[in-house]
C-alpha cells in the first residue's frame, strides 16, 4: 500500500474510533443518568378560539394528537385548557370556554375518552411508566427525542 493511501486510511480509523467511542459515550449517559424529575408535571394542551367554528364549517380541525403520551413521575398530569368560544368535552368533564381542566394519572395504562375537540371524538392518553432501568430510561430518552422533532403539544406560546 502506499504511504499516502496508508496514512489516509489510518486517520479515517482513528476518526472511526473517536466516533465510536463517543456513541457509547452518548448511550452510556442515556442510559444511566437519572431522568429529570420536575415540581411541574402537567402536560398542557390547549383548545384554541374558532376551533367549533371551523369545525361545523367542514375543516379538518387538528388540534390535538389524537394519541397523548405521558410518563409517570415524568410528565403525568393532562392539563387541557379550553379558549374557544364554546364548551368543549373531554371524557367526563365539560370545560368551558375560558375554563382548564387537569387530570393526573397514578397507573400506566392505555386511555380512551370521548373529545369533542377530535373529529373522531375520540382521544387516547398512553400513560408509561416511570423509566427506572437503564434501558427504560434508554427508551424514554429516543422517544422524548422523536416527539421533539414531529409531535404537535400545542402548548400555549411563552
Amino acid at each position: 500500500m502506499a504511504p499516502a493511501m496508508s496514512k489516509r486510511h489510518s486517520l479515517f480509523s482513528r476518526a472511526s474510533l473517536i466516533l465510536a467511542i463517543a456513541l457509547a459515550g452518548v448511550i452510556a449517559w442515556a442510559a444511566l443518568a437519572p431522568v429529570p424529575i420536575s415540581l411541574d408535571r402537567e402536560q398542557p394542551f390547549v383548545i384554541p378560539e374558532g376551533t367549533w367554528a371551523r369545525r361545523m364549517a367542514g375543516d379538518q380541525v387538528d388540534i390535538l394528537p389524537e394519541r397523548i403520551r405521558l410518563t409517570l413521575g415524568v410528565k403525568d398530569v393532562l392539563f387541557l385548557k379550553n379558549q374557544d368560544t364554546v364548551p368543549q368535552t373531554f371524557g367526563p368533564a365539560l370545560l368551558m370556554p375560558g375554563q382548564s381542566f387537569r387530570l393526573p394519572f397514578e397507573v400506566a395504562s392505555e386511555y380512551q375518552f370521548a373529545c369533542t375537540a377530535h373529529t373522531s371524538g375520540q382521544m387516547t392518553v398512553v400513560v408509561d411508566p416511570f423509566p427506572a432501568s437503564p434501558w427504560a430510561r434508554l427508551r424514554w430518552r429516543a422517544l422524548e427525542l422523536a416527539r421533539g422533532f414531529g409531535n404537535k403539544t400545542h402548548e400555549p406560546s411563552s
